[in-house]
């Protein structure tokens, strides 16, 4: 770990000799056949590097998952993906759910759909974790299971100066992270491959991360570091829960969808004070959310989110955001179109992967409308790749 003050700016120098005017080593056919080649990424065996983004689809009535549900990841799986992420489920706590379709990871109903959900992907050759969800203040009051429960936050913030409840006691931080612990246990023991803690996007566990929404004066707030704590909680007791060797991933993201220009980490220095406690916690992937996923982190290098968070840590990362479409996702689910780019459009990921700023790539959108995507790629079928449209989310396969 890096020494000094969190806030000290660093000479870029110090992590990276990659610059935006340094043109990269040519693509190989070799780098492409890389990413359909079988691979291990921490005691995982893929059978390629594509991995299916967790996507929000609210077709669980009653938050359980039906027949239908594992068709389609099992549709996913037949076509091309590697690893499949699952929607967010949500653990067992009253206020994590803002909607009664999204599918929980708790009772025995539920748990009983996720069951076959496996059974269906592992049957197609694909493996499968469960992304283990819980809101936060971004659930809207009123909503979800429990309406009459409270939306739970650090502070009581939504978003930085909106202050909308009262800050979670420490009893029940304890509470939701047992949940978590448990939530794990279930998924090893359903025979998932592996599981994703959502700590992106402005969600519970972000909101702890957040300096805006997170003013706690206890061990569960302070500075960068000490703002971890609550996510370090769930990652160091799901570890001693699941032991060694299933792979834990983290979703964390600078972005939050209350603020796009928000960071946790400013400064490389500040990305590493950041991500080391939760890798020492025993996060085994990280899996760094961006909108574009060809966009810089750090002014002054060409290296990505995933690719600062990989040389960082030294821990393997996915890379995410956007690939295959030339529009980022919340235009799209704001009625713009996104196009499929084809080809051209995964040349600059193509030689990305080359220069290993990530070991694995997660694709949202593009997977979510069609399931061959992964495919299609593979066998050139660029004219046959579809757009991400209000008519394509109306009758996905």
């Amino acid at each position: 770990m890096l020494k000094g003050p969190i806030n000290e700016d660093p000479q870029l120098s110090e992590f990276d000799t990659v610059k935006p005017d340094q043109r990269r080593r040519s693509v190989t056919s070799t780098a492409f056949d890389a990413l359909y080649a079988p691979c291990r990424v921490a005691n995982l065996d893929l059978p390629n590097r594509w991995v299916m983004a967790p996507m929000t689809r609210s077709q669980s009535p009653g938050g359980i998952p039906t027949d239908e549900v594992a068709s389609y990841y099992r549709r996913r799986a037949e076509g091309g993906i590697g690893l499949i992420i699952t929607e967010g489920t949500t653990v067992d706590h009253p206020s994590a759910s803002n909607d009664v379709n999204i599918p929980k990871f708790h009772g025995d109903a539920s748990l009983k759909g996720w069951s076959r959900v496996v059974e269906e992907v592992h049957r197609a050759g694909g493996k499968i974790m469960p992304q283990l969800w819980h809101q936060g203040m971004a659930r809207m009051p009123g909503t979800g299971h429990n309406p009459d429960y409270p939306s739970v936050s650090p502070s009581g913030y939504k978003v930085p100066g909106k202050k909308v409840g009262e800050p979670i006691s420490k009893g029940e931080i304890e509470g939701i992270v047992e949940s978590y612990i448990e939530a794990a246990a279930q998924a090893r023991e359903l025979g998932f491959d592996g599981l994703e803690i959502h700590g992106a996007h402005g969600y519970l566990i972000d909101q702890f991360f957040w300096e805006g929404t997170n003013l706690r004066e206890d061990e569960y707030g302070g500075d960068l570091i000490a703002r971890t704590k609550f996510a370090c909680d769930i990652v160091s007791g799901m570890r001693a829960a699941v032991g060694p060797d299933f792979p834990i991933i983290l979703r964390f993201s600078q972005w939050k969808q209350q603020d796009y220009d928000a960071k946790l980490g400013h400064t490389p220095q500040a990305l590493t004070a950041f991500l080391t406690p939760l890798s020492e916690a025993g996060v085994d992937i990280f899996h760094c959310s961006q909108r574009r996923f060809w966009e810089p982190e750090f002014e002054g290098s060409d290296l990505n989110l995933a690719g600062w968070t990989k040389k960082l840590t030294g821990k393997p990362s996915i890379t995410v955001g956007s690939v295959g479409l030339d529009e980022e996702f919340i235009s799209g689910f704001m009625g713009k179109s996104a196009e499929a780019t084809g080809e051209k459009g995964l040349e600059e990921l193509i030689e990305r992967f080359e220069n290993e700023e990530f070991d694995l790539v997660a694709v949202g959108r593009a997977v979510l409308v069609d399931p061959q995507w992964a495919l299609k790629i593979r066998e050139n079928r660029y004219s046959e790749l579809m757009p991400f449209t209000r008519e394509a989310l109306a009758v996905l396969s």
